[in-house]
């Protein structure tokens, strides 16, 4: 995992190193969505925080990477049941809570459509760091969730809104065409959407 994510780094810097760039840091709200099959569990909410780097390539199109530490995930409730001779019992809810740490290395194209205002496409290259799932029935219990690729690719949309020379506000969708795990069994699948505040240091 250490090698693929120095490799994705050290492109990103190469690809720029010769050019005027424009570094920065973001922070912000992500709120994520993970779908078992079919079954789509309740969201979950997490932050975000990490720099970014910013090459332009022509007056109203630039090249950004971004390295950002964050958070996915979801949870949900099932019922537990029981047949007690003839008749159906419920046991209770047993509460499965996923959270997927990583970190993630977006790289987009940024288009200008007024000089406020620019849309962006990109790939979102997320590396998972720690995968765990916590069970809540009669106690507590915290354990690896086992399967999951090492790499997960997020294609996004976003929008970007320059508040002044230094402030922004920008927002993303990053969505689950492609599965997070690695089994030929249940496809794990997960969507997020991020939105914060950033300054670029200009």
């Amino acid at each position: 995992m250490k090698k693929s994510l120095l490799f994705v780094v050290l492109l990103s810097i190469s690809a720029i190193s010769k050019a005027q760039v424009n570094f920065g840091v973001k922070a912000g709200y992500n709120l994520s969505t993970m779908k078992f099959a079919d079954e789509k569990l309740d969201s979950k909410s997490f932050f975000y925080l990490g720099g970014l780097v910013e090459h332009p390539l022509s007056p109203k199109v630039s090249l950004q990477g971004e390295l950002l530490y964050t958070q996915i995930g979801g949870k949900v409730g099932v019922d537990l049941v029981q047949l007690v001779g003839n008749e159906v019992v419920n046991m209770g809810i047993t509460y499965y809570n996923y959270k997927f740490s990583q970190l993630q290395v977006p790289i987009s194209v940024k288009y200008s459509l007024i000089p406020q205002l620019s849309a962006s496409v990109g790939m979102n290259f997320a590396f998972n760091i720690s995968s765990k799932v916590k069970t809540t029935f009669l106690d507590e219990n915290t354990h690896d969730f086992e399967g999951l690729r090492t790499l997960n690719l997020y294609p996004f949309l976003g929008a970007e809104y320059k508040i002044n020379k230094n402030f922004f506000v920008d927002a993303r969708y990053n969505f689950n065409f492609f599965r997070m795990s690695q089994s030929n069994g249940w496809p794990v699948k997960a969507g997020f959407l991020q939105a914060g505040i950033g300054y670029q240091f200009k």
